[in-house]
């Protein structure tokens, strides 16, 4: 049987079909409900393999919800292959309806002016407990009904620096930081710049939309909220590996009309190596809508 880690590249490596074209598998991980950083890796890994050149930024819209029970077929648009950059546009489709839109900026790394904010300061990642072990100490608060599904290892390792319970959850400050690392170093042909900016960016929204929830106290785990990605941009800084410990310190800064705007920075060996922002829907269960 394959490693966690194994299944996570094999996932996000989808196959070209054709110049531009390219499948995608899908896993179920939160049940029926398509993990919207799953698009985003497998998008970039597409539009990846039609140039031989880094991403640096990725913009992207979740249009419809994605189902787990069909592949995605991932349509590449090459719109410029400059002397310095290139630019594509992805569509993500399922069942002939547009579900994901990104557009991606690629560029050579080059040498210019230097500047960072300075590096936030967390315990070290070995001192911390791994999420999986938080979710054992709250199993009993998890309803029955969920239980398997919200107690299925996640298929990166996750220490969180402050564990919040989902499924009771009370007002906080907008602030949370987690490291992340894959479980087994990422080898062979898959160990590449794409694969590990894929599977920064599909960890990118893992829990980023909770910030902007926890000034309020609400919880998309107990129902009290409805949330969803919206818009998902990342900016990739400098080249890092994600089979090496990185720091995800996140914030939010506003939420109003039934939306937050939230915001990732993401660390390694104290350079800033991404910047992460997302609007997200945070409507309240009692409020109705056809959205």
């Amino acid at each position: 049987m394959d490693s966690l880690t194994q299944q996570l590249t094999h996932l996000l490596n989808v196959q070209q079909i054709d110049q531009y074209l390219f499948q995608g598998q899908t896993n179920q991980l939160f049940g029926s409900h398509l993990f919207g950083g799953q698009i985003l890796a497998q998008a970039l890994i597409a539009a990846s393999k039609t140039t031989d050149r880094p991403a640096h930024s990725l913009h992207a819209y979740f249009i419809r919800s994605g189902r787990t029970d069909l592949p995605i077929l991932f349509k590449v648009e090459n719109l410029r292959d400059g002397s310095s950059f290139s630019a594509r546009q992805v569509h993500a489709l399922q069942d002939g309806k547009v579900i994901f839109s990104a557009m991606l900026s690629f560029a050579q790394p080059e040498q210019g002016l230097e500047f960072q904010i300075s590096a936030p300061d967390y315990p070290h990642p070995d001192t911390l407990i791994p999420e999986q072990e938080h979710k054992m100490m709250i199993v009993n608060d998890i309803p029955e009904s969920r239980r398997a599904i919200v107690m299925q290892q996640f298929n990166l390792l996750i220490h969180p620096v402050e564990f919040a319970n989902p499924f009771h959850p009370i007002k906080a400050d907008t602030q949370y930081a987690e490291y992340f690392r894959s479980f087994d170093k990422i080898e062979g042909e898959l160990d590449t710049i794409a694969m590990h900016q894929a599977i920064a960016a599909y960890y990118s929204d893992y829990n980023l939309l909770t910030t902007s929830l926890r000034p309020h106290g609400v919880s998309y785990a107990n129902g009290g909220v409805r949330s969803a990605s919206l818009d998902h941009t990342i900016h990739f800084h400098h080249h890092f590996r994600v089979d090496e410990w990185m720091l995800y310190d996140m914030y939010a800064t506003r939420s109003s009309q039934a939306r937050g705007l939230n915001f990732g920075e993401m660390w390694q060996n104290d350079r800033l190596v991404c910047s992460v922002s997302q609007e997200s829907l945070m409507r309240q269960r009692t409020f109705r809508s056809n959205q």
